[in-house]
């Protein structure tokens, strides 16, 4: 069992939650993710990306919206709660060089996994520019631990209620356009990875996405999460979840 040790209400519906996980903390590396199961004999099995650990403390952070059944039920947990069963750390960890000048590009609750990943890019030695988008203000999570790990941080609601009233891939293409980025990061829903990617193609930057499919066991078997990259036949469990 993997006791709660800290749960905070970001918005309406999304929650970030901390829990024992020791193994997980100490081994995990950016870009990978966890499969949790609430309870030991029912419920489903569900990817979680993992936002953040502590291996001194031996707990991991997860941050979520509760949409579905078992994300409403994981949100309704409280501190000093458990989990039953916690599989990981999943997936094929990011690949981080010294490029120069790394742009990291977050969507909505996609803020979450990019955020370790501009952590490592940033002790890597590299420039990071980090450009955030939501809906709106109430709905924009970890700008201050962004700020703290980014040499820039360009914030974008699709309302105008705080930073530029601009989609992401606006001040994506504008980096492009002066020649700035060397690498480019984008985590968010699949039209947003979509147009960051068209936005990067033409001045031919390198671009990683990160997939979040549908996963059984999170090791290859079911091939519940298998997507075509490059007419090629991929799982997003093992291959991913980051892809060019």
């Amino acid at each position: 069992m993997n006791r709660i040790v800290e749960k905070h209400q970001l918005s309406d519906d999304v929650f970030r939650m901390t829990f024992e996980a020791p193994y997980i903390a100490e081994a995990r590396k950016p870009g990978q993710f966890i499969i949790i199961q609430l309870d030991d004999n029912f419920g489903e099995r569900i990817p979680l990306t993992i936002a953040d650990a502590d291996a001194e403390k031996g707990t991991v952070t997860i941050i979520f919206q509760a949409v579905g059944k078992t994300t409403i039920n994981l949100a309704a947990k409280n501190e000093g709660d458990a989990i039953a069963n916690v599989l990981g750390p999943l997936g094929t960890p990011t690949e981080i060089e010294t490029w120069g000048t790394v742009v990291c590009v977050g969507g909505g609750i996609g803020v979450a996994p990019l955020h370790p990943i501009v952590q490592a890019v940033k002790e890597a030695g590299n420039k990071v520019i980090t450009i955030m988008g939501a809906r709106n203000k109430e709905l924009l999570i970890l700008e201050e631990e962004m700020k703290r790990w980014s040499d820039e941080v360009i914030v974008c609601t699709d309302d105008g209620s705080y930073g530029r009233k601009d989609l992401v891939t606006a001040p994506l293409k504008e980096l492009c356009e002066a020649g700035v980025p060397d690498q480019v990061f984008a985590i968010g829903p699949p039209i947003m990875m979509k147009f960051a990617a068209e936005t990067t193609r033409p001045y031919k930057v390198p671009t990683m996405v990160s997939l979040n499919t549908i996963m059984v066991d999170g090791t290859g078997m079911c091939g519940g999460c298998r997507v075509t990259v490059g007419d090629e036949t991929k799982f997003v469990c093992v291959d991913g979840p980051e892809f060019d």
